[in-house]
């Protein structure tokens, strides 16, 4: 993914539910075990329950994923987007793509600049979407399960 960072805009690898275990069990009666095994600091709990997932979506990630596999998230920007400037004159500021421009490389932004909408050409490189996260760009991921098939 790309990180915007102190030096500028960053790729890095991040793992796709950093830490996060997903069992297959009756929770409630393995509390105890889990929450003692090495690098487990809690389990997750909604309104003093543990969630559940629905086979079909581990299943679907099981298929999709293997151990070492990588996937590159790539920002496709879009007129409308919500952007930060991650290099240049304009680090660090808020934009809105107006066009993106990708036989130049280069994404037109609306800034505003000393209380007024300016139009700005920068390189893609330089800009970064404010949803950036594995979430915002594969939504069916964080699509909440049905109540069918719920892993325990």
């Amino acid at each position: 993914m790309e990180k915007l960072t102190r030096r500028g805009l960053v790729r890095v690898v991040e793992p796709l539910f950093p830490c996060y275990i997903f069992v297959s069990c009756v929770v409630e009666d393995h509390v105890n075990e889990i929450q003692h095994l090495s690098g487990i600091s809690r389990l997750v709990q909604f309104g003093g329950k543990y969630p559940k997932v629905a086979d079909p979506i581990i299943e679907d990630l099981q298929a999709c994923f293997g151990v070492d596999d990588l996937i590159c998230v790539e920002s496709r920007l879009e007129p409308g987007d919500e952007v930060t400037v991650a290099s240049g004159a304009f680090a660090g500021m808020t934009a809105q793509v107006l066009k993106s421009l990708p036989a130049k490389k280069r994404v037109q932004i609306l800034l505003d600049i000393l209380g007024r909408p300016t139009t700005v050409e920068v390189g893609s490189e330089a800009v970064m979407l404010k949803k950036n996260t594995l979430a915002d760009l594969a939504p069916f991921l964080a699509a909440p399960a049905s109540q069918e098939g719920l892993r325990a």
